[in-house]
């Protein structure tokens, strides 16, 4: 199994969310996040409010799926998701060890 952390742009989590559900993404976790990357965060404005600094919105997307699974939520975001322009986003892959649902006790693949 593998856990994906993946740092999107805001306005392209619906095309994320829509890819997730094609490849069979039981459960997913959102998170708004603030942070920047190799453009060092250029000042921007977002719905209204001037983000001074170098901190830029982005949303992180987690979930755990298969290995199978995994490489092609990878693809399919690298073909959709990428606009080519700094700022896109990182997909963080994780190794995990084991999962466990609490209300039967079934373990691994079963239990996402």
């Amino acid at each position: 199994m593998k856990k994906l952390e993946i740092i999107i742009r805001p306005e392209r989590l619906d095309d994320l969310k829509t890819i997730l559900n094609e490849c069979g993404a039981h459960g997913i976790m959102i998170t708004n996040i603030m942070g920047y990357g190799s453009q060092r965060g250029h000042k921007r404005e977002y719905n209204g409010i001037d983000f001074g600094g170098n901190l830029l919105p982005k949303v992180k997307v987690e979930t755990i799926v298969s290995d199978e699974t995994s490489e092609q939520i990878i693809d399919l975001v690298i073909e959709k998701i990428n606009t080519g322009v700094y700022g896109d986003g990182k997909i963080f892959v994780y190794d995990v060890a084991d999962a466990v649902r609490i209300r039967t006790g079934e373990r691994g693949v079963d239990a996402l």
